[in-house]
Order: C-alpha cells, then sequence, then structure tokens
C-alpha cells in the first residue's frame, strides 16, 4: 500500500531555498513518506489535529496523513526554530 505525497505550494518553496545537500536528505525523507507515513521517529503534534513531523537534522518536515485516500499532504517545511510558528 503505498501512499501519495503532495507537497504544498507554501512547502515546496521553502524546500527550493534549502541548501543541496540537506535538501536531498529531505526529499529522501519524503520518498520515505510514500511507503511509511509513520516511520520510526515521527512524532504526531498535540494542538493540531491529525499533524505529524519528521526530523532531517535541523528541518523539520510537518505533515498530515490522509488513510482513507492514502495521501500525505506536506504542510511546512522548515529549520526547527522556525517551524512551530504560525502553525
Amino acid at each position: 500500500m503505498t501512499y501519495q505525497v503532495r507537497v504544498k505550494p507554501q512547502a515546496e518553496k521553502a524546500l527550493s531555498r534549502i541548501p543541496n545537500p540537506i535538501r536531498r536528505r529531505i526529499v529522501t525523507a519524503l520518498e520515505g513518506l510514500a511507503r511509511d507515513p509513520r516511520p520510526a521517529g515521527c512524532i504526531k503534534l498535540t494542538g493540531a489535529s491529525d499533524a505529524y513531523r519528521i526530523r532531517v537534522g535541523d528541518y523539520r518536515i510537518v505533515y498530515q496523513i490522509e488513510d482513507r485516500v492514502l495521501i500525505v499532504y506536506v504542510v511546512r517545511i522548515a529549520h526547527r526554530r522556525d517551524v512551530y510558528r504560525e502553525l
């Protein structure tokens, strides 16, 4: 059962601004979400319904899972100091 990963425009724009070596690690993590949307180390965020986060170095990927339709929506990709602002 493979999930489809959809990246919101805001997250895609943020991803384009991240330095290349880190960006490759983040893209690999996004591809991994298609196989397993709840990998080891993912944390369900409190206060936000159905929001999870995974850590890639100093960056965080915040996403939501729609199990009924097998889609993972990537909401935000940002540095750890900025990622939780305005969520």
